[in-house]
């Protein structure tokens, strides 16, 4: 398998948007925070401190993933891979890779907000260590119903 996994550039802007709202459109809707964030990532993910990670397969753009500062803990979000790459072990990388940067800046942890219907997320967050930890009453994502921790 041929995958690089590059930093956010501009010019993969609209693939960080598309990627996010397919998946989002397939199993929710796009909330109002998922908008604003997937619409200026400059503003709401990298200016904060935040990353997004694109995974690049054979040139194309395969998946993304971010990292977001929440001031007090970062989280691990706005992972998507296109259909047309799923089921190659692209989500997989997109994780291992963020877990291994999260501990070259000497992060304690990653956290995550997630759905159980999921289950194929659930299930790799899981298998990599991540473990349910409780959901505040008002999180900022309206569908979640999970939350993970992965202590580093």
């Amino acid at each position: 398998m041929k995958l690089n996994i590059i930093s956010f550039e501009k010019k993969y802007a609209s693939h960080f948007y598309n990627l996010n709202v397919e998946w989002l459109k397939k199993y929710f809707y796009v909330e109002p925070y998922d908008e604003k964030v997937l619409s200026n990532p400059k503003k709401y993910v990298l200016e904060p401190g935040g990353f997004i990670f694109f995974a690049k397969y054979n040139n194309e753009i395969a998946g993304v993933v971010s990292l977001i500062n929440q001031k007090t803990f970062f989280e691990l979000s706005k992972m998507a891979v296109s259909p047309k790459y799923q089921g190659l072990g692209i989500g997989l990388e997109l994780m291992n890779f963020c877990i291994e940067f999260a501990k070259t800046k000497g992060w304690k942890s990653i956290t995550l907000y997630s759905h159980r219907k999921l289950v194929a997320a659930i299930n790799l967050y899981s298998k990599l260590g991540f473990k349910e930890i409780p959901l505040e009453e008002n999180s900022h994502y309206e569908r979640s119903d999970i939350k993970m921790r992965l202590e580093l």
